[in-house]
């Protein structure tokens, strides 16, 4: 299209103004950037790095608005007050991927309320999976009054777990054992059933004026002595075995008193001190010893008791082989070593004990792990809240207990002071517990975990002196008030729930309060996370339990 001839002037005469503007614009030099030489650089505005981060962080925050957290149905392995760190129970992390731990940030006091559960994967203990209906303790090699006692003295016990199956018939072949599984998986009755029938087959040599004891239980406290007596006594009883305890606390008057009753002892369940105090004055000789159990060996080959265990293993007469076990008349010990927890560095403790060619390992597939069918929540609280957060936990406990619908209750303290302490805070809540630490006096401490596991009371607030071996099928809750000071002490506090033959399912809550709880909370959910073992934990002891059909 023709433009006319007047907007044609009109378009000249605003092109010269235009580019004269322009060349005004470029030519005349600017304030902030003007430069005496063309080579000269331009000058450079420095700003503090923590202020542009703080600026770029607005920035993005104002940007970026929340994105909906996506979550496919079905169940959980971690549940988190932050949904975005949930994991689903189908997702497996390879070894070295990143895991998104909900207790990262656990050590900066705004974490406080935070909390994160790992949820339970399954219902029935792992030493009781994959057991065939059809295996039974007959076909272990056990002779038919073993089994006919044991059918009358636990008639609940019908088959044997995993532990069980693995451990009894090489202990009845004459092998040394070592037994590493994990808490409640039945490894008592695994050494008492072949310690039994070897002493029905051996003779009773005259033992002169002191107690020559056939078999020996070494225990680390008197409460798992207690314990270990009343499995054992009813079974020995019935087979014309006799069985006591030697527990110590009570001064030399006690322990002669308990090695004079009569008839003497063919099985002596003992701990160190007291045993070694018999031995050093010649109350007790261990001559005829033809059966040796360390029953929650990593305990007693610790620095605190192992110059008395070492000392006792110099008295008895450990046999090199099965060979050495078929004199009747010149008896050798068969040594058999159970616990749940085996830190690196004890393979070479046992090696003091026994040669490695002689030693049979069993081990179970879920040692030094987190217990799958045990609820576990920890909780990030500041030291000042755990007293109204517990007393919350056990009075809606108390309510649910009066409709018959829960077990009992253990309150873990990491010392004898807090036991105290807090047991004075329940009276004035009026909540009804029993205490039981290790500066009681012998004769208070006496019977206490037996009168919480025949019910008296529903809360038992405890040291790690409970934590150990000690049977709890009644217990439904752990709450680690104070948080354990090793992964070794929260599997043995988690271990007194859900065991075998358990009557309530498990739980645990954790308190985690100090910087040093906070590391060792994010060791055990990066290994929950990863589905492995406690790192830390593993052992020599690489042997799996076979699987049986």
């Amino acid at each position: 299209m023709r433009l006319s001839s007047t907007q044609e002037n009109m378009a000249l005469g605003r092109s010269p103004r235009l580019l004269m503007l322009t060349a005004r614009f470029l030519l005349v030099p600017r304030r902030d950037f003007a430069v005496s030489g063309p080579n000269e650089p331009l000058p450079v505005v420095r700003i503090p790095r923590a202020l542009q981060r703080r600026q770029e962080q607005r920035q993005n925050g104002r940007r970026s608005t929340p994105r909906p957290v996506l979550v496919r149905p079905g169940r959980l392995l971690i549940s988190a007050r932050r949904p975005e760190l949930n994991q689903p129970a189908r997702l497996t992390l390879a070894r070295w991927e990143s895991a998104p731990l909900a207790s990262r940030g656990w050590k900066n006091r705004r974490a406080r309320w935070d909390h994160f559960s790992i949820e339970r994967a399954q219902h029935e203990a792992p030493a009781l999976r994959n057991l065939s209906s059809k295996s039974s303790f007959a076909d272990l090699g056990l002779e038919p009054r073993v089994l006919r006692v044991l059918q009358e003295v636990a008639p609940e016990v019908v088959r044997p777990t995993t532990v069980q199956s693995s451990t009894i018939p090489p202990l009845l072949r004459g092998r040394h054992i070592l037994c590493a599984a994990e808490t409640g998986s039945g490894k008592t009755l695994s050494y008492l059933l072949p310690l039994l029938q070897r002493l029905l087959g051996r003779p009773s040599l005259d033992s002169g004026s002191i107690p020559t004891p056939r078999g020996l239980v070494l225990v680390p406290s008197r409460e798992l002595a207690e314990q270990v007596r009343a499995v054992a006594q009813p079974l020995g009883s019935s087979l014309g075995v006799q069985v006591r305890e030697l527990g110590g606390g009570r001064g030399m008057s006690r322990i002669r008193l308990q090695l004079s009753k009569q008839p003497p002892a063919d099985i002596l369940v003992a701990t160190p001190g007291a045993l070694w105090k018999a031995l050093k004055r010649q109350l007790i000789s261990l001559h005829q010893l033809s059966f040796l159990v360390l029953d929650e060996a990593d305990t007693l080959l610790d620095e605190s008791f192992l110059e008395l265990v070492d000392y006792i293993l110099g008295k008895s007469h450990i046999a090199e082989g099965p060979d050495d076990l078929k004199d009747p008349f010149n008896p050798k010990a068969q040594l058999a070593l159970v616990g749940a927890t085996f830190p690196e560095g004890v393979g070479q403790l046992l090696s003091k004990v026994a040669s490695s060619d002689s030693l049979t390992t069993i081990t179970s597939s879920k040692l030094h792990c987190i217990m799958p069918h045990v609820k576990q929540t920890f909780m990030r609280l500041k030291g000042a809240e755990k007293v109204a957060e517990l007393v919350q936990i056990l009075k809606q406990h108390d309510r649910a207990h009066r409709t018959g619908l829960s077990g009992t209750v253990l309150v873990f303290c990491n010392s004898s002071s807090t036991v105290n302490w807090l047991g004075y805070i329940l009276d004035d809540h009026k909540i009804q517990h029993l205490r039981l630490q290790g500066q009681m006096p012998a004769s208070m401490r006496a019977g206490i975990f037996q009168r919480f596991q025949k019910g008296s009371q529903d809360i038992l607030l405890c040291t790690d002196i409970a934590s150990r071996g000690l049977d709890s099928t009644r217990v439904e809750l752990v709450v680690n008030y104070d948080f354990p000071l090793t992964l070794q002490d929260y599997i043995h506090r988690a271990g007194r729930v859900g065991r075998v033959g358990s009557e309530v399912p498990g739980t645990v809550i954790s308190f985690v309060t100090h910087p040093w709880d906070v590391s060792l909370v994010q060791k055990i959910e990066l290994a929950a996370r990863r589905r492995r073992s406690l790192p830390g934990l593993g052992s020599s002891v690489e042997e799996p339990l076979p699987q049986l059909a």
